[in-house]
């Protein structure tokens, strides 16, 4: 029992070892195909509707130099005033070229909010929008604490009910296959009684009991012969 619980956990620890492993890796390859620490973003108002609706995901290409962003691309930036949020708007217009500096606005607002749609300079830039996931992003706001938590124990927990299960399933198989190669013995069943304690029939041992032996009949036929 202690060895098939050991065995067990090394298998729910190597699992939750891989699951780890596979989601750094994928996270990394998207950052290096994408060029930005993070190519997701959620839309959070309504001031690109109707193109972008709320809880839109966005797939940010930030491979995309700022030189070669012009006028009517949607990029993210972070707000210039305070870098303390990151915006989704439409490039309105160049502002200057030397630095480049150009001035967004979002397709829902009457006009370009100064400190927020501009001035975007290249230090304020993080990509253009490549791809839009409609709606999945209502997803990721429940994947805030305490719920993403809670998801996590879950997923562990039905890791280790897989890894139980899978554990029973070959137990029940090798307790019903009686030519199991794992096992050296074998019993018989209780109803069959072991060769070579086999209780002779009692018509049989009769009928050998009035048989004459051999050494009876030679007798017999020494005296005959003699006659």
């Amino acid at each position: 029992m202690k060895l098939n619980q050991k065995s067990m956990s090394k298998g729910i620890f190597k699992d939750i070892i891989i699951v780890a492993i596979g989601v750094i890796v994928i996270w990394v390859g998207l950052q290096v195909a994408f060029g930005t620490q993070n190519p997701f973003y959620v839309v959070a108002s309504g001031s690109m509707i109707p193109v972008l609706q709320v809880y839109d995901v966005l797939i940010v290409q930030g491979h995309v130099p700022f030189e070669d962003v012009k006028v009517g691309d949607i990029i993210v930036f972070n707000r210039p005033s305070g870098h303390d949020r990151v915006i989704v708007h439409r490039v309105a217009s160049i502002i200057d070229d030397e630095p480049k500096t150009i001035r967004t606005k979002g397709d829902a607002n009457p006009a370009s909010i100064p400190g927020t749609d501009f001035p975007i300079t290249k230090e304020e830039y993080i990509g253009k929008v490549a791809y839009v996931i409609p709606q999945v992003g209502y997803v990721t706001q429940l994947l805030k604490p305490p719920v993403n938590y809670v998801i996590i124990v879950i997923v562990i927990g039905i890791m280790i009910v897989k890894q139980m299960s899978k554990k029973k399933n070959e137990k029940e198989l090798s307790l019903q296959d009686p030519f199991n190669q794992n096992d050296s013995h074998v019993e018989l069943p209780p109803y069959i009684p072991e060769l070579g304690k086999l209780k002779k029939d009692k018509e049989y041992s009769k009928h050998e009991e009035s048989k004459p032996s051999e050494a009876e009949e030679s007798k017999k036929d020494s005296e005959n012969d003699q006659k």
